[in-house]
């Protein structure tokens, strides 16, 4: 994430170049051949409300079963965090889940949630410390996948123990996965990573968490188009495009893409660009895993090998890796 300057002990100022990365992310994407942006953009104040509601659809499993895990085999995860921890939470979105570990930890010292979505994060994190008076809750509003500056560790605390649960790590490509892990584990030196991730499955049940019926997740990702007609003034006609969803199995990968549904012209800044009918703009992969494939790439990234925890119908994991000191 880009490196924010503290404003106060318990909270971090937003960068003032979000717009200038985002028009330059969107402006390389729309220039390349296929055409992509990244869905880290998802996550304005609109999106994470539609995400939000995304993981109470019927269709979308992951959120429950990572829940039931969490619900279920938190005492055991806090055994091997330990006492006093300072957890770090990657994309913490409404802070849900670290309920359930904050609630089986030993006197959890502290918690920085990270998230990109400044409004958003601030709302969970107050409601956070109303519920937790006793743990310092310090929010930073940055970008994860970049460079972090963390507040200085509390005194007399416990490890510095990441949590990123969702299959977040799954949206990056395998390249991206493995920089993010090395960086995790230079952050969390001394402590570890509890990390959920998607396994693999049938295509049938993946197709049907990434197009639900409400079609929820058409507007997650017909939002981000509307937010670049908000912050960047680009003229996306969001009736002229429609959401697909589809699982790659060679890449044992889902896609999200969004359609033209004909052949149009798009203008950011003082560029045009030329979308032909049934032309794609790549905004997500959200890649699976299996138990031995995760490990092996955590291992590569330097962290050890802990438990693995998982539902009875083996749809995720939830994992605990430690790092060296």
């Amino acid at each position: 994430m880009r490196n924010p300057s503290p404003v106060a002990d318990t909270a971090f100022e937003r960068p003032a170049a979000d717009n200038a990365a985002f028009a330059a992310d969107l402006l390389s994407g729309l220039r390349s051949r296929p055409r992509s942006i990244s869905p880290k953009y998802f996550y304005d104040a609109a999106g994470s409300a539609l995400f939000d509601r995304i993981c109470e659809l019927p269709e979308y499993y992951p959120t429950r079963t990572e829940l039931s895990i969490l619900r279920e085999r938190a005492g055991e995860m806090a055994q091997q965090i330990g006492p006093r921890a300072q957890l770090v939470e990657f994309g913490a979105g409404s802070l849900h889940k670290v309920r359930l570990l904050l609630d089986a930890l030993e006197a959890p010292a502290g918690f920085v949630p990270i998230d990109i979505s400044g409004e958003h994060l601030a709302g969970a994190a107050a409601r956070l410390r109303a519920d937790y008076p006793a743990l310092a809750v310090q929010p930073l509003v940055a970008d994860y996948t970049r460079a972090l500056a963390l507040p200085p560790p509390l005194r007399g605390a416990g490890a510095r123990v990441g949590f990123f649960p969702g299959s977040t790590l799954g949206n990056f490509n395998p390249a991206e996965a493995l920089a993010f892990l090395q960086g995790a584990a230079r952050l969390l030196r001394g402590g570890g990573l509890l990390i959920g991730v998607d396994l693999v499955k049938a295509p049938a049940l993946l197709h049907a968490a990434y197009n639900d019926a409400q079609g929820v997740t058409a507007q997650f990702n017909l939002n981000l188009l509307r937010r670049a007609n908000a912050e960047l003034g680009t003229d996306f006609d969001l009736d002229g495009f429609a959401h697909a969803a589809f699982y790659n199995a060679p890449h044992q990968r889902i896609e999200m893409h969004l359609v033209s549904r004909r052949a149009q012209v798009v203008q950011l800044g003082h560029e045009r660009f030329e979308f032909a009918e049934g032309e794609t703009l790549h905004t997500e992969n959200s890649h699976k895993f299996t138990i031995d494939g995760l490990r092996t790439l955590a291992v590569r990234a330097g962290f050890g090998i802990g438990p693995v925890w998982t539902d009875p119908q083996h749809l995720f994991s939830v994992h605990w890796l430690p790092a060296a000191q």
